[in-house]
């Protein structure tokens, strides 16, 4: 009897979260396996799918379209990526430093509330005051000889707008993930330096920076992928334009979906962003088991 309570007590975990398990599975699995054999078709949501063999991966090789697509959500990760690694180290160290304050208990909040904030609530707050309907913010931005209209309006500057505002709304978050590095920093490492005569940035370049290296490698590859799927701010504030400037991968899959009807090849597409978003958390994993034999 009492054998049979323990297998029980074994088993009994498992099956608290098998139906959810399975539930998620079936979602992300499924869809990637509809994906997949879709990609294979011509399918426009209305007519019966159509086998074309691989007539949509070789269309993507003569696609400018879709050409222009890698090349803008190429930009946006070489834009976003430092700045958004660069800026969270600097102000989570600046924040940890200043931990037990009143100010420095603000600039965590008002920092991370981008973060929380939505999407669509971000760039359309955005939109309304590059497109010049908030006087006071264009007058400001017009005496640094700042055109706001332009920001968005052109096909150069468009990009760049929205990926500053993507690295705004989000460096917040890795910020976070760094302070938590810190917090975990014993404060006699510090201490010691002191004694032996180690200066701020000595410190920071042979203690914090060190030690806070796992944290920035996943941010790093956190970064990656969420650069790879920006979609909504894009969305929001751009529509993809001007001249498709801003429009990157996931906005081509979608704009070839909902617009255009050409769902098989908008899911070859999105199938090649999925492997690309797979090879990054490939690699991820490699340089954080590496890191962490390294410890």
């Amino acid at each position: 009897m009492k054998k049979r309570r323990n297998i029980f007590s074994t088993i009994a975990p498992y099956g608290y979260v098998m139906p959810i398990s399975l539930i998620l599975l079936t979602f992300v699995v499924g869809s990637v396996v509809i994906s997949l054999i879709f990609s294979f078709t011509k399918y426009n949501l209305l007519l019966d799918p159509e086998f074309i063999k691989l007539d949509n991966y070789k269309r993507m090789l003569s696609d400018p379209k879709m050409h222009m697509a890698v090349v803008n959500t190429l930009k946006v990760m070489v834009m976003v990526v430092p700045l958004q690694v660069v800026l969270s180290v600097l102000f989570s160290v600046l924040v940890a430093s200043r931990k037990h304050t009143l100010i420095g208990k603000i600039a965590k909040a008002a920092i991370f509330i981008p973060v929380i904030s939505s999407n669509a609530v971000v760039g359309t707050v955005w939109k309304t005051m590059l497109n010049a309907r908030i006087p006071v913010f264009s007058d400001l931005l017009g005496l640094l000889g700042i055109d706001t209209a332009m920001l968005l309006g052109s096909s150069t500057t468009a990009i760049i707008t929205v990926s500053m505002i993507m690295v705004w709304k989000s460096f917040g978050y890795y910020m976070v993930l760094n302070l938590a590095t810190l917090m975990s920093i014993p404060d006699s490492y510090y201490e010691a330096a002191k004694v032996d005569g180690g200066g701020t940035f000595q410190r920071l370049r042979y203690i914090t920076l060190p030690l806070m290296k796992p944290a920035i490698i996943m941010d790093v590859f956190l970064s990656v992928v969420s650069s790879l799927q920006s979609f909504e701010l894009i969305y929001t504030m751009t529509g993809g334009g001007p001249a498709n400037s801003t429009m990157t991968m996931v906005f081509y899959a979608y704009n070839l979906t909902f617009k255009t009807g050409k769902a098989g090849y908008a899911m070859a597409v999105s199938n090649v962003l999925f492997l690309l978003v797979l090879a990054v958390m490939v690699l991820q994993k490699g340089f954080m088991k590496r890191e962490a034999s390294e410890i």
